[in-house]
């Protein structure tokens, strides 16, 4: 029988779904067998559940998997225990039970949290390093954060912890306008940096047109990484995570990483080490598969997988 472990990065408009079998300790791996990414319906809800669930059918059609032992969920937004999201302005109606819909239709446990969250914990795997402390900091259609501090990630009172977007600076935070997905998230969420470049309708463009050399591009990528900088300094001055991880779409891109390594240094903090993500798109993916790993309602197979 081979038995697997199914993870999801639910964004904004694509949804990233991976599969992966058990290994002989019952850890969760570093690569998976198979993948699919498939767009987000903007309906959300059932809809988005359906094309989840036809899409984990097909994965274990190809892999020949028998049986899931757990399903693992990182959403742009903040986990609710009634298995949803709030604070997630780009997926569309989440009022939407995902874990006991999924958890029916495949008999497994399913465990949900923050897509950063989630990606946190595949940057901590992948570190091997049990007492590491940093911020995994998703920059895309949104910003979040993910914050693991000697090795525990940390959630906050109402799991909301790492919701970086709203922190006030970036744009008015008393305005109303600006609290469905957050001040700073107003000042640096993907259409905001290619609104910035006159010259570009695309984010693409914006880091085509900079590498080409254009002023406005390069000066709209320039005060995006001010802002994410800003961002992290707060971060340091609250929790001191020591290092930081980027990801996403746009975080990932080394003509940001390096601006922000600068301005953050500007701003006193020249010790603090800003890196890229060395797990790529699948990094949330694997992340969410050790979430459902940690799960205390997983139980666990004896010995190796067949």
């Amino acid at each position: 029988m081979t038995r697997a472990w199914i993870g999801i990065d639910l964004g904004g408009t694509k949804t990233h779904i991976g599969i992966a079998p058990l290994d002989d300790g019952g850890h969760a791996p570093l690569s998976l067998t198979a993948e699919r990414v498939v767009p987000t319906p903007r309906a959300g809800g059932a809809a988005l559940c359906e094309v989840i669930g036809a899409t984990i059918d097909e994965l274990m059609r190809q892999t020949q998997t028998d049986r899931l032992i757990g399903i693992g969920i990182g959403g742009a937004g903040v986990p609710q225990a009634d298995g949803g999201f709030t604070a997630a302005p780009n997926l569309g109606d989440t009022a939407f039970d995902f874990g006991s819909a999924l958890s029916s239709r495949f008999e497994v446990p399913v465990e949900i949290d923050n897509d950063a969250n989630v990606a946190a914990l595949g940057e901590l795997v992948a570190l091997g390093d049990e007492q590491a402390s940093f911020g995994y900091v998703a920059v895309g259609t949104g910003i979040g954060m993910g914050l693991i501090l000697e090795g525990r990630l940390i959630r906050g009172a109402s799991l909301a912890a790492g919701e970086i977007g709203y922190i006030p600076v970036g744009a008015d935070p008393l305005d109303t306008a600006n609290h469905r997905r957050g001040a700073l998230e107003e000042a640096v969420a993907g259409d905001v940096l290619a609104a910035r470049d006159p010259g570009a309708s695309t984010v693409r463009e914006v880091f085509e047109r900079a590498a080409a050399g254009v002023p406005e591009a390069r000066e709209a990528l320039d005060a995006q990484a001010r802002w994410v900088a800003y961002a992290l300094a707060t971060v340091i001055a609250v929790v001191d995570p020591g290092a930081f991880v980027l990801g996403g779409g746009i975080g990932s891109r080394e003509e940001l990483r390096a601006p922000i390594q600068h301005w953050l240094e500007r701003l006193g903090h020249p010790d603090v080490p800003v890196r890229i993500s060395t797990l790529g798109s699948a990094g949330a993916v694997l992340g969410a598969i050790e979430l459902a790993r940690r799960s205390p309602s997983v139980s666990m197979p004896t010995g190796a997988h067949q």
